[in-house]
């Protein structure tokens, strides 16, 4: 695969650049995780779904079941905050990572999204957890999504979704989920995880 460049954030309430979104022939499956925990956060993750489904190069989108989860602040769970509707979406696309990151911040911001806070509350999170076997360490495209190897609320539901799944660099879902379970040091039961983009 080509190297990735990376493109800087867009700003809130502009138009993304004019670049060709296509990566190659080939279409990838990316993994992008949706957390909400303000709002009617089920019809939103409904809504981001039926977005992600309408964006062009997009073949195909299987998501996960909803779980509710305790919200994570940086110093450890919440329990006094909203709580976290999460799901895992598998989405099969021509888009290369970097525009597909960008529109889903797009999506992000559709349905208000401010990032004034790390790890706060929001309306609407969408993490690229993964884009096929891509790694990148580039400042506006982390991939695969440096803590996804620690957060049940997302190995859970992608491995409804992909029992044979592997988080690039990390190893397979499944064994991932089953150290996290076993040690049971897991602080990653929220929806508002740190990473690509956020």
């Amino acid at each position: 695969m080509s190297p990735i460049h990376p493109i800087p954030p867009v700003p809130r309430g502009r138009r993304l650049p004019v670049l060709d979104p296509r990566p190659g022939d080939e279409p990838v499956q990316a993994v992008v995780a949706l957390g909400s925990n303000l709002g009617d956060t089920t019809a939103t993750i409904d809504d981001a779904v039926r977005a992600i489904r309408r964006l062009p190069l997009v073949d195909d989108v299987r998501v996960s079941r909803l779980i509710t989860t305790v919200a994570v602040r940086p110093d450890g769970p919440d329990p006094d905050a909203p709580r976290y509707a999460n799901a895992v979406a598998i989405v099969t696309t021509r888009l290369a990572p970097q525009v597909l990151l960008g529109m889903l911040h797009a999506i992000e911001e559709q349905h208000g999204r401010i990032r004034a806070e790390r790890w706060g509350d929001r309306t609407l999170d969408l993490d690229l957890i993964a884009y096929g076997d891509v790694r990148s360490s580039e400042e506006h495209l982390l991939l695969p999504h440096p803590r996804a190897a620690e957060r049940t609320f997302v190995l859970a539901p992608w491995l409804e979704l992909d029992p044979d799944a592997v988080l690039p660099g990390k190893g397979r879902v499944a064994d991932l989920l089953a150290a996290l379970e076993n040690d049971g040091d897991d602080d990653g039961t929220a929806g508002a995880a740190p990473g690509s983009g956020t």
